[in-house]
Parts: structure tokens; sequence; C-alpha cells
């Protein structure tokens, strides 16, 4: 299974900050969307990640004064990305190893989609039910 395919059933769109938008404001949407990352874009470019982790870590060493600074001096600036034509099997690795449970989807530096670990897990889940019933309808013949 590819990425395109989970993109498929679980659509295209991607919340996403500017990197000048404040921490608070990141806080408001990463609430209100019930998300645990967003990509931070700029003039339609991804320019990095920010999440949950991400704040917990910054709000640790500076305080409630972190509220008030910019997404772009909490972010990740070095993001691991991925392209529809991914393997499912492939990323989860990649997303074990580098301890990230959010990927963009990238193609030309277009922001595709994101997936979640979540997401890598219910398609495995998925594939491996299919299997089963597959493997009960020919015994079953």
């Amino acid at each position: 299974m590819r990425i395109a395919d989970i993109l498929r059933s679980k659509g295209h769109a991607v919340a996403t900050i500017e990197p000048e938008a404040t921490v608070s404001a990141l806080l408001a949407r990463l609430a209100e969307g019930n998300y645990g990352a967003l990509p931070v874009v700029q003039d339609g470019r991804l320019v990095g990640m920010v999440s949950e982790r991400d704040v917990v870590r910054k709000l640790h060493e500076r305080g409630a004064d972190l509220l008030g600074i910019a997404v772009s001096e909490i972010m990740t600036t070095v993001v691991a990305t991925c392209t529809p034509d991914d393997g499912v099997s492939h990323l989860a690795q990649v997303m074990t190893n580098r301890r990230v449970r959010h990927l963009p989807v990238v193609v030309d530096e277009e922001l595709l989609g994101i997936v979640s670990i979540g997401d890598l897990v219910k398609a495995r889940i998925d594939s491996l039910e299919r299997e089963r019933q597959q493997l009960e309808s020919y015994i079953a013949q």
C-alpha cells in the first residue's frame, strides 16, 4: 500500500500555520482541530513542522513568555517528508526511527497532504483484515 492510497480515502486537506504566528495562536489551532502537529508554511512552501511536543519542551525552558513568541522560534526546520509513491511499511520504519508522528506529503515543494502514524497503523490493519477475509473465502471454497 502506498501513501497515495491513504490520501485517497483520508483526503488532501492540510491545516497549516505561518512561521510568524504566535505560539498562543498555534495552541488555539491545535486545540480547535484536535491536531498533534502542524506544517509551517510560508509563501506556499513547507518551512518546518511544529508539534505539541515542541511546545511542551520549549514551555519547560522558557516559561509562559513562550506564548508570545513566533512559531518559527520553536519549529523543527529539518522536516522528514514523504511522497504519494512511498510505501506504508517503509514510512512506518522511518517514523519510528526518526521518532516523528506526522509526515507531510510533498511533491516538487508542494504540500499535498499529511499522514500520521495512526493513518499508517489503520492502513496496515485494514490490509490485514482484507487478507484475512480473502483467506477465509479461499478456505471456504
